[in-house]
């Protein structure tokens, strides 16, 4: 068992993290289903792509972005996720890399 002094160094705030945070993205990620409830309690599904153990929130607006570009060109192998903006004025777009 841990002391409680251990367990506070250890202790790592959970944060969400994005799809954006990465520095590329391989577009044959597994997405995950997942289910949280905001602040009242009502429910939100949402999906996530599991890089190296970390869970990343993958945002609907991003595959619809992806998808646009996929009508422009179909064989795309990875993409770039930027992000600009905050909370619900939080914007995204992709680059294709290649």
């Amino acid at each position: 068992m841990a002391t409680i002094i251990e367990s506070a160094k250890a202790h790592e705030p959970k944060q969400t993290l994005n799809i954006a945070d990465l520095s590329s993205v391989d577009v044959n990620l597994v997405l995950e289903d997942r289910e949280g409830k905001n602040d009242d309690g009502t429910k939100f599904y949402y999906q996530v792509a599991i890089v190296e153990g970390k869970e990343y929130r993958v945002p609907v607006s991003v595959l619809e972005k992806f998808k646009e570009a996929l009508k422009i060109r179909a064989d795309i192998k990875r993409i770039k996720v930027n992000r600009s903006g905050s909370g619900l004025n939080t914007k995204y777009s992709i680059e294709v890399l290649e």
